[in-house]
């Protein structure tokens, strides 16, 4: 009994910590460390699948991160600060995880910057030749909106389709500028 309460208890702080900004999560260094390309590649692989699979994880999200040994910076933007929490709680099971370093940027809550990830939303996939990238789980051009300047991140197929994308974000009323991170397959 008294165990679970300390359990629980250790849980509540680790929770309420985690909102901090730039909350590091660090393990008991009990395990051997895991160096090596082999270890780190799967551990790139299995955060890239634990961020891909959160749940509220979308289209208006930008997470990214950086593996360093048993080490993982997460860095992006979310529109819920649960998501950042998520993040850093997933990537903290992962084995081999040693630290986790959590420098998500939560968005400021503004419904001026809710309405335009919609209409720009609508401008980029509802674009026929755009539209195609919709039809994912999570669609691969990412709109992150920060006081009405918008970043466009992720991959597209072609260059053709960046600037597409490019174009049909500065039209929308509302946007004070756009930057276009995306990056071309092709």
């Amino acid at each position: 009994m008294e165990r679970s309460v300390v359990r629980l208890c250790t849980v509540t702080v680790a929770a309420v910590l985690a909102a901090a900004p730039g909350f590091s999560y660090q393990k008991d260094k009990d395990r051997g460390p895991q160096t090596g390309t082999k270890s780190e590649d799967r551990i790139t692989r299995e955060v890239r699948h634990e961020l891909v699979m959160l749940p509220y994880y979308g289209v208006f999200d930008n997470l990214t991160y950086r593996v360093d040994g048993g080490v993982v910076t997460l860095m992006g933007q979310v529109t819920k600060p649960t998501l950042k929490t998520d993040a850093g709680k997933a990537v903290f099971r992962i084995e081999g995880v040693d630290k986790v370093d959590n420098q998500i940027q939560v968005l400021p809550l503004s419904p001026m910057d809710d309405r335009t990830r919609l209409a720009v939303y609508r401008a980029i996939y509802g674009h026929p030749g755009l539209d195609r990238y919709a039809l994912q789980a999570v669609p691969p051009i990412h709109i992150i909106v920060d006081n009405g300047k918008v970043t466009l991140e992720g991959v597209v197929a072609t260059q053709a389709d960046k600037d597409m994308a490019n174009l049909r974000a500065s039209g929308v009323p509302g946007v004070f500028s756009v930057v276009n991170n995306l990056r071309a397959e092709k």
